[in-house]
């Protein structure tokens, strides 16, 4: 994914807060992954593209909100001691961006 800096270089006490966000992140999540694996498991390989694509994005977003929202409740517990950065505005609307569904 282009723009994340995921490896961008990081102190030593940056390393230990990916590694405990990381498990907060990972424990959140473990039910959703599960829900993919399933999807992909019960799919034949002509279902794979089609409607279960769909269903698969809607797996990955519901995956990433619960990611996002451990991630903000843990640090509402006092788990991360660096001030959250602000978000930056979209220019464009995220369902436009590469071909995605407009409104409906």
């Amino acid at each position: 994914m282009e723009g994340l800096q995921a490896n961008a270089a990081l102190s030593g006490e940056q390393e230990a807060e990916v590694d405990r966000v990381k498990e907060v992140v990972m424990k959140a999540v473990e039910r959703d992954i599960e829900k993919v694996a399933r999807l992909m498991v019960s799919k034949a390989d002509g279902e794979l593209f089609g409607e279960a694509e769909f269903e698969l994005r809607d797996l990955v977003q519901r995956l990433g909100s619960h990611a996002l929202e451990a991630t903000v409740n843990d640090r509402k517990k006092g788990g991360t001691k660096a001030a959250a950065r602000l978000a930056q505005i979209a220019t464009v609307p995220p369902a436009l961006w590469r071909g995605g569904r407009g409104p409906t």
